[in-house]
């Protein structure tokens, strides 16, 4: 593996300006002190339930959150930081997002305009059309003449057009036939392999699995552990956090286990680990600074994992 990575993200957190019944304004964190790297040639998934900040960190790095959201923290791409003006820069050319939303294909633009874009050809749409089983005639439609699983390759197509050096793909399989999303995992893993780096936000681990690299958990808005999709296929006794061991649980072919309670919401007083409440192997040093640690040829948010 390269040693500097295409995406590193350090300690980042985002935060939105909101106004109170009373108008008085507040700030309201939902991503915090997240870490994860991505390096060319390697597919890094990331997973977590819903609402703990996997799509927030997709739209950071492209720099499309909403105009009330804030950064602390970084971004680097390839070394350097990404700025608002390196980010329009690089965006749609050599970090492309597939977007989780078909809401994000524009309704007045036919689609093989939209799928060429600045960076392809003809024939390179064609190409991708027969990739993604879409026929021919799809280009001269618009977004409201297609299904949902034809909009959701439509995505795709026009995010693999020329060669982007990081693809940050948010749910993109969503709406696919089985074939379909192992079929769009495959060329994942074939533009990984060729060099491109992947970042794969999944609610689907079972997918996951078979084509990342790597695996990052989310929890309430950040990292909680990252490690090989090896320690994932073995079992959850490869896994380092006790949030991911239950994770597993928690899966259909493990007959649904799952432990009671929520994650915290966003600026909950909480303070220390964010999972301790519900945390079995919790101690009273929970309540501290929890960092990343590396543990077992992985990193893991959790002083009590060994």
């Amino acid at each position: 593996m390269n040693t500097q990575p295409v995406l590193q993200v350090r300690d980042l957190s985002i935060l939105f300006s909101m106004y109170t019944k009373g108008l008085e304004k507040r700030l309201l964190k939902v991503v915090n002190s997240l870490d994860l790297n991505v390096y060319a040639g390697e597919i890094l998934a990331v997973v977590g339930s819903s609402g703990s900040g996997k799509s927030l960190l997709a739209h950071s790095i492209l720099g499309i959150l909403p105009k009330n959201a804030s950064l602390t923290g970084s971004i680097t791409y390839c070394g350097e930081e990404l700025s608002p003006e390196k980010q329009a820069q690089y965006r749609g050319t050599e970090i492309v997002l597939i977007p989780q939303s078909v809401d994000f294909l524009d309704p007045l633009m036919c689609i093989d305009k939209q799928v060429i874009g600045v960076r392809g050809s003809k024939a390179a749409q064609e190409n991708a059309f027969t990739r993604y089983g879409l026929k021919q005639e799809v280009g001269k439609m618009y977004p409201h003449h297609l299904s949902g699983g034809m909009a959701r390759r439509v995505l795709i197509a026009t995010a693999v057009m020329g060669n982007p050096k990081l693809i940050v793909a948010d749910e993109p399989t969503p709406g696919l036939d089985l074939n379909s999303a192992n079929e769009t995992l495959t060329h994942f893993r074939e533009l990984a392999d060729s060099g491109t780096a992947i970042l794969l936000i999944t609610h689907d681990i079972s997918l996951a699995i078979n084509v990342a690299d790597r695996i990052t958990f989310f929890y309430a808005g950040t990292t909680i552990e990252t490690a090989s999709a090896k320690d994932f296929k073995a079992g959850k006794d490869a896994l380092r956090h006790p949030y991911s061991k239950e994770f597993i649980d928690a899966l259909p072919e493990n007959s649904f286990k799952a432990r009671a309670g929520t994650q915290p919401y966003p600026n909950s007083q909480y303070e220390g680990c964010l999972f301790a409440e519900r945390c079995p192997i919790r101690t009273t040093d929970c309540s501290g600074e929890i960092p990343m640690r590396s543990l077992r040829g992985g990193e893991v948010r959790c002083i009590n994992a060994s």
